[in-house]
């Protein structure tokens, strides 16, 4: 369970340049997956509010080899979504630290990072992003682990995806530590399901002792 922290003050502000076209949501049917993980990882606390009122964690499934679909920005309080909560992305620039995104809300502050390890590894499917304290202390450079001084939403996250997926067992364990974002976890895979299941199987090891 993610512990609030108010000294996480930037959490949830978008650090590229958000190219938003305003445009009505994606067919629910599209969207099924993603709301029903998505509500059930807000139930599980993984996904929320902090009590200074910042949301934190978000969840992507890939629609296309260039696109896909994101939960919106500043969505944490919601306890349930609709299609109205995502977007579609569409296009981005890492180095030019740009994002397109289309639809009823602006993308959330970490699709750079799902942008990245989707142009890096076309396996992957569904990414998950959550805060969780006890797995970001327990397995901070045991698992794949991203730099201290790597910011969050940033292109240099953007290519620790990269390094990670390249150099190290990433590809294999499907989850990583962001050690320079407090608390924050990733998780991905073929699908939303299997990177929910990567995420619990570790909740599970760390709750166990």
């Amino acid at each position: 369970m993610a512990t609030p922290n108010p000294g996480v003050m930037d959490e949830g502000v978008i650090k590229y340049v958000c190219q938003w076209a305003p445009a009505p949501p994606m067919d629910a049917s599209l969207l099924t997956d993603l709301m029903v993980w998505r509500d059930r990882l807000h139930q599980a606390q993984q996904i929320g509010l902090y009590a200074n009122g910042i949301g934190y964690g978000n969840i992507s499934l890939r629609l296309s080899p260039q696109s896909f679909a994101v939960s919106g920005t500043q969505t944490g309080h919601l306890a349930a979504t609709t299609p109205d909560h995502y977007t579609l992305v569409d296009g981005w620039d890492i180095d030019g630290n740009t994002l397109h995104c289309t639809g009823p809300i602006k993308a959330s502050s970490e699709s750079l990072t799902h942008a990245a390890l989707y142009s890096f590894s076309a396996e992957i499917q569904a990414i998950i992003h959550v805060h969780n304290r006890d797995l970001w202390q327990r397995y901070r450079e045991a698992l794949p682990t991203t730099a201290a001084t790597v910011p969050y939403g940033t292109p240099a996250m953007a290519y620790e995806m990269e390094r990670l997926l390249r150099q190290g067992n990433l590809a294999q364990t499907r989850i990583l530590i962001m050690a320079g974002h407090e608390e924050g976890v990733l998780t991905f895979g073929p699908t939303l399901a299997a990177a929910a299941q990567v995420l619990y199987q570790y909740i599970s090891c760390s709750q166990s002792g």
